[in-house]
């Protein structure tokens, strides 16, 4: 009812909510219809007996809600203390396992490259001589453009995401941070910028990390030696820095 009480407040007239329990307390006799309890209550209005209780006026109502919208947002803001805490447990037990396994310990010496990502690689990526190249591993994390082709004609869409939506956003996130310290890297993200917009340069940027990692893994070699090898491949002529060769490893069986 509060809506009318407003309109009435607003329109300048005085309203009245009666106490339930003083009013029946006023009518001693059992029998209730709906014609004798407005008699009471004319009754009580007349001989100015009538129980109201009191009203918090429209000023009052929203600087009650005020408060308590300042209260949930004070309740939150401990809620997210605790969730800090939590989290920061986590990452240290992340960190730890991370430090303990060489392959984690490995992928870490690629710049961008953290405790988090590198063991997430590693433990969903398994065995990396499972892939047969980069195309599969992309295809593998659903980082490679959906197609709908008839005919002569092919429609590439956007990834197909039909994969480890974590491995996704954690190379993502890296190679955020990667393009910053890694040359190679960032002139192919400033390059991939100009050519498909922000969306997509991030999207590949994430799928070169990612193919990178795989590969340091698969020869069990550190990013110094990575780049070495890039630059003799660039060198001679060879495929680009960091791409893989077919006769490394089996293809993908399931």
């Amino acid at each position: 009812m509060q809506w009318f009480v407003n309109l009435m407040e607003e329109l300048g007239i005085e309203c009245l909510v009666g106490h339930p329990a003083e009013i029946r307390a006023a009518e001693p006799r059992k029998q209730k219809h709906d014609r004798r309890d407005a008699d009471l209550l004319l009754s009580l209005l007349v001989e100015e007996r009538f129980p109201a209780i009191w009203l918090p006026t429209k000023e009052l109502l929203d600087l009650r809600a005020l408060l308590r919208h300042r209260h949930q947002w004070v309740r939150l803001q401990a809620m997210y203390v605790k969730f800090e805490t939590e989290i920061e447990t986590l990452n240290q037990r992340v960190q730890q396992q991370a430090g303990e396994r060489p392959a984690a310990r490995l992928l870490m010496t690629h710049p961008g490259v953290g405790p988090i990502t590198a063991l997430a690689t590693e433990v969903f990526l398994g065995d990396p001589s499972r892939f047969a190249g980069g195309k599969e591993l992309a295809s593998y994390v659903g980082m490679i453009p959906g197609e709908h082709s008839s005919g002569k004609r092919q429609r590439l869409g956007g990834l197909t995401k039909q994969g480890n939506p974590l491995l996704r956003f954690l190379w993502s996130e890296a190679g955020i941070h990667a393009v910053r310290r890694d040359p190679e890297l960032k002139h192919f993200y400033r390059r991939k910028l100009i050519q498909k917009g922000l969306g997509k340069a991030r999207a590949a940027v994430a799928r070169k990390l990612g193919i990178r990692m795989w590969i340091m893994l698969r020869d069990g070699i550190e990013y110094p030696e990575f780049c070495r090898r890039g630059q003799m491949q660039r060198k001679s002529g060879d495929a680009c820095a960091g791409m893989p060769e077919r006769r490394y490893g089996a293809k993908v069986t399931g």
